[in-house]
C-alpha cells in the first residue's frame, strides 16, 4: 500500500489557509525542499473550499512525486482520486475507507497514546499508524501525550510509524531513534521563518540516523 512512496522522512501537514494561491505557494516551498508526504488538513474550511484546495494541490504533489493524503474525509479522497486519507478515531471506519480507496491507497490511522488502537488499525487495513502528541503542540495544545516507547512497540506491526505533536528539529532525533519512520509537522515547517530550511533540518535527523532499513 505504501510501496510506491518513501517509507521514511518528513510528512508535512497543511495549515488552515483560506487563500488557495497562497496555500500552493507555501506548499511548493516545502515540497521543493524535500518533504516526502503531504496531508491536506484545513479545519477552518467549508466543504467547497476543501474540495477546491485538494484539487489545486493534486497536480503540485504529482509534479513533486509526493502523495497527497486527505485528513478526515475518506469520501472526498476517494471521489477526487487522492493518494489516500488519514482518519482519527471519530472519522469513520477503516475497513469502509479501505474498500472505497482501493488496495493501493495510503490509509493512515491516528492511534494517539494507545498501542491497542494501532493493532486494531493494522488489522483493519491501515497503511501506517500515527502516535502523538509527543510534545506540547500549538495545533492541539490539549492532545493526549504519547511515549516514544510506543514507536518501538509498534515495530511488530510491520507498518510505517508516524510521530506527531510539537515535533521540532531539536527534539525529533529521539523519536527517530525510537522507531519513527515519518515526522508529521504543521507549524514546525509552515510557520517557520524559512520553511525550506526547516524541512532540511528535519530531514537531517534521518540522515544522521545510523540504522539501516
Amino acid at each position: 500500500m505504501t510501496s510506491r512512496w518513501p517509507r521514511r522522512g518528513l510528512y508535512a501537514i497543511t495549515p488552515d489557509e483560506a487563500d488557495t494561491p497562497r496555500l500552493l505557494r507555501r506548499v511548493e516551498a516545502v515540497l521543493g525542499a524535500g518533504a516526502h508526504w503531504l496531508q491536506y488538513r484545513n479545519k477552518a474550511a467549508d466543504a467547497a473550499l476543501q474540495r477546491a484546495q485538494v484539487q489545486a494541490l493534486q497536480p503540485l504533489c504529482r509534479a513533486h512525486g509526493v502523495p497527497l493524503i486527505v485528513n478526515d474525509d475518506w469520501r472526498l479522497a476517494a471521489e477526487l482520486g487522492a493518494d489516500g486519507a488519514h482518519l482519527g478515531e471519530d472519522d469513520g471506519e477503516l475497513p469502509a475507507a479501505r474498500v472505497a480507496l482501493g488496495s493501493r491507497a495510503i490509509l493512515g490511522a491516528s492511534c494517539y497514546d494507545d498501542i491497542a488502537l494501532a493493532r486494531a488499525a493494522a488489522a483493519q487495513g491501515a497503511s501506517y499508524v500515527a502516535f502523538g502528541a509527543f510534545f506540547v503542540s500549538p495545533t492541539k495544545p490539549h492532545a493526549r501525550r504519547a511515549s516514544p516507547a510506543l514507536l518501538a512497540q509498534a515495530a511488530a506491526l510491520g507498518l510505517p510509524r508516524v510521530a506527531i505533536g510539537g515535533i521540532a528539529p531539536d527534539n525529533a532525533r529521539p523519536l527517530v531513534d525510537a522507531g519513527a519512520d515519518l515526522l508529521a509537522v504543521i507549524s514546525g515547517v509552515f510557520d517557520a521563518p524559512d520553511p525550506a530550511a526547516a524541512v532540511r533540518a528535519y530531514l537531517s535527523c534521518f540522515e544522521e540516523d545510523s540504522r539501516h532499513d
